[in-house]
């Protein structure tokens, strides 16, 4: 049985990762082949993506280990820059074992929005009445995605003020991130609206606020294997400072993201769009922290998260981008709904590492060695000189540019 627990897979060369990575997921020689070659966006795909390519910019692609979500071994491809945060996923998750993390999504419902202005003062009522021919027409954009069981399922009306009113039509976009498909719908649908309601359709787009489409972690941390009751209690009064506090909320729910942005990069998802609904969620009632941590009746750690999680593994650069392929690949998702879950758990792993390093040692000591080692090679140090002068700096309590080169001059003179 395939396991995602791989003792000193940190320590490994990266061609041995590949190995190991290839024989869990069953990639295929090419697929690895990709992996190594650290190129894996072609210029003609690249000039397709976006507009006024002159090359890419690449990001690392580091592989979470040790995950265990709603029983299954999974391993965890992160796209990020910043230092510690693949270790720190990989470690919390291992401290969650043998249990892991339980996770679960809702249906994936899209709100596409159409803003009125100057409707008749019975609109609303007129909207209601007409939900059958809205979502009819709707329906007719796209024939395929009713086939699949999605489809626009219902609507809303609310007013703004005297003048205004917006309308939400509920899409079901299955397996996608769904923007194409509500945004062809909405648009659709807005002269029907104007006919309906005697008022002009201004906006028709989908909306990052996907309050329908959650998707919800939960994981218990024994104590035993977290530091004892000590480090719990120490967990939990960090948590509730970012829930009585603005200032520390917005940067625990940063390192939440940290986790998720990285696979949400790793797999081609709109980063940007899953943040922006993931912070409009935290302040729907006051700007809050999107987990909870509390003690349970044996002592030990219970944390949860919920937030809107709208991602697809069909469209967009899921199935352009080569690497997104081999990561969707890798995490062995069949549905956008596990995906959310796994990305969900992700998020609850990062915050449990960060909350616990900064409830203990400080959050510092665990990024002084790759950070020493960025240092060095900002300095202009090479092979194996990167050690021994990151060594050095942690050594002397002093990881800056200038004692970098100071150190990289004296081996030189060696």
């Amino acid at each position: 049985m395939k396991s995602s627990r791989i003792p000193g897979f940190y320590k490994m060369p990266i061609e041995e990762r590949i190995k190991i990575v290839k024989e869990f997921a069953g990639l295929s020689d090419e697929e690895a082949e990709m992996l190594l070659s650290f190129n894996a966006l072609p210029k003609d795909i690249a000039d397709v993506m976006i507009e006024n390519v002159v090359s890419c910019m690449q990001l690392p692609l580091g592989i979470a280990t040790n995950f265990i979500i709603n029983g299954k071994e999974i391993l965890v491809p992160m796209a990020i820059e910043e230092t510690s945060v693949v270790a720190a996923a990989s470690n919390a998750a291992k401290m969650a074992r043998p249990d892991g993390f339980k996770a679960k999504a809702t249906e994936p419902i899209m709100i596409g929005q159409i803003q009125i202005l100057n409707p008749s003062k019975d609109a609303k009522e007129k909207i209601m009445e007409n939900k059958e021919d809205i979502l009819s027409l709707a329906n007719a954009q796209d024939k395929i995605l009713v086939d699949l069981g999605g489809g626009a399922k219902d609507l809303e009306a609310r007013w703004l003020s005297n003048d205004m009113m917006v309308v939400h039509l509920l899409v079901d976009v299955r397996d996608a991130m769904g923007a194409n498909a509500v945004n062809t719908m909405a648009e659709a649908v807005a002269p029907l609206l104007e006919k309906i309601t005697g008022g002009k359709a201004l906006l028709r787009i989908i909306s990052n606020l996907a309050i329908y489409r959650l998707a919800e972690a939960e994981v218990i941390y024994k104590k035993d294997a977290i530091g004892g009751e000590e480090v719990v209690d120490k967990v939990v009064k960090a948590y509730e400072f970012a829930s009585l506090d603005i200032f520390r909320a917005a940067t625990h729910n940063k390192g939440i993201m940290n986790g998720i942005d990285a696979v949400a990069i790793a797999t081609g998802n709109d980063w940007r769009a899953i943040e922006a609904g993931a912070h409009a969620y935290a302040a729907m009632n006051g700007y809050k922290p999107l987990t909870t941590w509390k003690k349970n009746d044996d002592g030990d750690l219970y944390g949860k998260i919920k937030l809107p999680l709208a991602v697809g593994i069909i469209g967009g650069a899921t199935k352009v981008h080569p690497m997104a392929k081999i990561c969707l690949k890798i995490l062995g998702v069949k549905t956008a709904k596990e995906l959310a879950e796994i990305m969900a758990a992700v998020g609850l792993a990062q915050n449990f590492a960060a909350l616990r390093a900064l409830a203990t040692k400080g959050i510092q000591a665990g990024h002084m060695k790759l950070h020493a080692q960025n240092i060095a090679v900002m300095a202009g140090a090479k092979g194996e000189e990167i050690d021994v002068v990151a060594k050095k700096m942690i050594e002397l309590g002093k990881i800056r540019m200038d004692v970098a080169q100071e150190i990289l001059k004296e081996i030189r003179k060696k």
